[in-house]
C-alpha cells in the first residue's frame, strides 16, 4: 500500500488568502517532483453533512477544477477533503471543535494508514502525527509568544521546523525550538508563471490603459495600509499619466480603497479584486512596472514576499521598498529600482526612473527570469526534505516504480 506525503490546513480552500496559496502550491509541488502526495482540508457545505463522508471520510482523487484553477494545481496532486460541518464548530466543546475531529478522529482512524510524513502550519496536527509515529515537518510563518512543547520539539519525529523570516526563527527559538531544527527559507512560485501568455496580457491593456501610449503599474497581493496601498494612491496622484491597477483584496476592502482614490481624487487607479491564480500571470506580463511598495515597521521585517517571486517570474521590471526581507536581493540586478519605505515622493521618483529605462519587453526580462527559477515550489520542498531522515522521507513513484528517492541537497 502506497503511503502518502501528507498536507494539511485546517481551513477551507476556498479562498486566496496568501497561507492557502502557500500550502496548496507546496503540497502541488511535491506532487510534481513525484512524491505521493495527499493534499488534505476542511469541506463544509451540504457535502459535509453526508453521514457516509463522516463514517469514510479520506478519498484521495484529483481537485475540482474550480480549485485547480484557484491554485494553478496540477494533475499529479491529489487532494481529500474532509467533511467538517459547520454546526458542529457552533457547539462549545474541545470535542467537536475541527482540531479536536481532525486530530482524535480523522488522523488516527483514517488517514494514518496512508501516511509517511505528514507537513503542516497547523501545530496540534504535528502533535497528532508524532504522537501515533508518524514523522512531521512544521511550517511556522508568524511571530507567536506560545511556548513549544518539549516533548514535541525534542522528539525525533520532528524532522524540521520551517519559517521565512530570521526575526520568526529567532522568536520560535526563544520559545523552545532548537535552533538545530528550525530553518529559514523563502516562499517561492509556481512554475505556470513562467509560460508567456501575450495575447492575455495585450487584452489585460486593451482593457486598462486609455491608449497604447500610457503605462501600466501593476500591484498584487492584499489590500492593507502596512503593504503600501496608500502610498501607492498618494502616488498615482502625482503621475496621472500612469494607469494603476491592483489586484488582490476582498470586497470591503476593494470598496474601502476605491472610495479613497476618488476622495483622494485620483481616477487613474483601478481595483480589479481578486484575480484567479491562472489569469493572474498574465496580468503581471501586461504591465510596464510591478510595485512592491511596503511600510516600516514589524510586519515589514516578518513578512513572506510571496509575490515578489511571482513577480520575477513575470519577466517585468520590479519596484520594491527597502525592507528586511527583501534586503538579500539588493545585490542582484532582479529588481529593476528600490526606495525607502513610507517615501511616496522618492517611490514616485524610483516608478518614473524605471520607466524611463526599463522599457516593456514582451518576452520578459531574461535575468529575471533566469534568477527566480531557483526560488520554484519543487526547489523549496527539495530543500526541505534535505533535512529529513532517509528513512522517513515520503515513497516516489516513477513510471511505476514506488519508493524512497533521497533528495540531492
Amino acid at each position: 500500500m502506497t503511503k502518502h506525503y501528507i498536507f494539511f490546513t485546517r481551513h477551507a480552500l476556498t479562498q486566496p488568502q496568501a497561507h492557502l496559496v502557500q500550502v496548496s502550491n507546496s503540497a502541488n509541488a511535491a506532487a510534481n517532483l513525484g512524491y505521493s502526495t495527499v493534499l488534505c482540508f476542511l469541506e463544509q457545505g451540504w457535502r459535509s453533512f453526508n453521514p457516509v463522508s463522516w463514517i469514510h471520510p479520506f478519498h484521495p482523487r484529483k481537485p475540482e477544477a474550480k480549485l485547480s484553477k484557484l491554485y494553478n494545481l496540477q494533475e499529479k496532486l491529489k487532494v481529500a477533503p474532509l467533511p467538517m460541518p459547520s454546526s458542529i464548530e457552533g457547539i462549545n466543546s474541545k470535542w467537536t471543535n475541527s482540531s479536536s475531529i481532525v486530530c482524535k478522529y480523522y488522523f488516527p482512524f483514517h488517514i494514518l494508514p496512508h501516511t509517511k510524513i505528514v507537513h503542516t502550519r497547523d501545530w496540534n496536527f504535528v502533535k497528532a502525527a508524532i504522537k501515533y509515529g508518524i514523522p512531521a515537518i512544521y511550517e511556522h510563518h508568524h511571530q507567536d509568544k506560545k511556548r513549544f512543547e518539549p516533548e514535541i520539539v525534542h522528539n525525533p519525529l520532528l524532522q524540521i521546523a520551517v519559517t521565512v523570516a530570521e526575526p520568526i526563527r529567532e522568536s520560535m527559538i526563544q520559545q523552545g525550538m532548537p535552533p538545530g531544527k528550525v530553518i529559514k527559507l523563502h516562499n517561492g512560485f509556481n512554475q505556470v508563471f513562467l509560460e508567456r501568455h501575450p495575447e492575455a496580457a495585450k487584452e489585460w491593456r486593451d482593457k486598462l490603459l486609455v491608449n497604447e501610449q500610457q503605462r501600466l503599474i501593476v500591484y498584487s497581493g492584499a489590500l492593507r495600509k502596512f503593504k503600501g496601498i496608500n502610498l501607492m494612491i498618494e502616488v498615482a496622484k502625482e503621475m496621472p499619466q500612469v494607469q494603476f491597477a491592483f489586484a488582490g483584496g476582498n470586497q470591503s476592502e476593494v470598496q474601502h480603497y476605491q472610495q479613497l482614490a476618488q476622495e483622494q481624487q485620483a481616477p487613474n487607479v483601478t481595483f480589479l479584486g481578486h484575480i484567479p491564480q491562472n489569469q493572474l500571470a498574465s496580468l503581471l506580463q501586461a504591465a510596464d512596472i510591478l510595485a512592491h511598495p511596503h511600510c516600516s515597521g514589524n510586519a515589514a521585517a516578518t513578512t513572506s514576499p510571496l509575490k515578489l517571486f511571482d513577480y520575477l517570474a513575470s519577466g517585468t521590471p520590479i519596484v520594491a521598498t527597502e525592507i528586511p526581507p527583501l534586503m538579500e536581493f539588493k545585490s542582484s540586478s532582479a529588481i529593476a529600482g528600490w526606495c525607502e519605505p513610507n517615501h511616496p515622493t522618492q517611490l514616485a521618483q524610483c516608478l518614473q526612473h524605471v520607466l524611463a529605462t526599463h522599457p516593456r519587453k514582451i518576452g520578459g526580462y531574461t535575468d529575471n527570469l533566469d534568477f527566480v527559477r531557483q526560488f520554484s515550489w519543487e526547489n523549496r520542498i527539495s530543500k526541505i526534505l534535505s533535512y529529513v531522515e532517509d528513512s522517513k522521507r515520503p515513497q516516489v513513484i516513477v513510471e511505476g516504480y514506488r519508493g524512497s528517492v533521497p533528495i540531492k541537497t
